[in-house]
């Protein structure tokens, strides 16, 4: 009998209806299909029923159990069961040298990790995984909401995000103290040279972008003008926003995806970087 680590996150999904919707849910191609975290196999077991798959799991004692639940599956080459950490197969690059479609039960402890990895990952096209309802929220979320956040604008930045279905704790054993969600995103933005064509020149400026999003977002229930004047001048600030006809009281979760990039192209353009910042940058 194989039980839940606490230190991997494990609360294996037992509940078929909610499988079955899974399944329902996922696109429809030709590309392969990556699963993260297969725990006791059930979800993969319907995976396979639909298509060849590449599981990740850390946990060896599972990777034993799998192996020999999967036995034929491995032989004939439809199921590849890579016993590793994910993350640092994130670092070494892709998780396939090919497109790839991700499906998963994330644990909750490391599921933005993943999502915010998965997004730049240049060969994952789609990402259709269960996280806790509050991780779901925020990646999905609309303008104007509490939970509009980073994560909302990076994911819409790729492509759409949309929280499907909620499930209830009792669908797992062990059962989580929270409700999760499946979350879809569609990544609709083609990743060439190191970043994503049409919104970013290169993958520095990705990185600064996601700078940007760490000031505008350090105080979320502080304006926007209050969070983004630690990292540009102040009467920059002010004049961009007087241009966008934004009044000084707007705060980061009341702006629009595409006005958070027509700002932060504007702050890069007119080179309102506080000088302490851009040199400590360079360094």
């Amino acid at each position: 009998m194989i039980e839940a680590k606490k230190k991997f996150g494990q609360n294996f999904l037992k509940d078929s209806t909610v499988l079955n919707k899974i399944i329902q849910a996922m696109p429809r191609n030709d590309r392969k299909l990556v699963e993260i975290g297969p725990g006791l196999g059930d979800l993969t077991q319907e995976l396979l029923k639909v298509k060849s798959l590449v599981a990740y799991e850390v946990d060896e004692d599972l990777c034993v159990y799998l192996r020999k639940k999967f036995s034929k599956e491995i032989d004939m080459g439809s199921l590849t069961l890579v016993h590793t950490d994910v993350l640092s197969q994130f670092e070494k690059g892709s998780l396939l040298n090919e497109p790839y479609d991700l499906v998963a039960n994330l644990p909750y402890y490391i599921a933005t990790t993943i999502i915010l990895e998965a997004l730049e990952d240049p060969y994952c096209k789609s990402i259709e995984v269960m996280v806790q309802k509050e991780v779901a929220e925020k990646f999905a979320a609309v303008p104007k909401t509490k939970e509009f956040t980073s994560l909302a604008i990076l994911a819409q930045s790729i492509g759409s995000a949309e929280l499907l279905f909620d499930v209830d704790p009792t669908s797992f054993d062990p059962q989580p103290k929270v409700v999760s969600s499946i979350l879809k995103i569609d990544k609709q933005k083609e990743f060439v040279e190191g970043s994503f064509s049409g919104i970013f020149e290169n993958k520095e400026q990705l990185q600064s972008f996601k700078k940007y999003l760490r000031s505008s977002f350090q105080s979320p229930r502080k304006t926007w003008l209050k969070n983004i004047s630690s990292e540009f001048y102040k009467q920059s600030v002010k004049n961009l926003m007087q241009m966008h006809n934004l009044p000084e009281t707007i705060r980061p979760h009341e702006i629009s995806v595409l006005s958070h990039h027509l700002l932060f192209k504007h702050l890069r353009l007119n080179d309102a970087r506080k000088r302490s910042n851009a040199t400590t940058e360079q360094q």
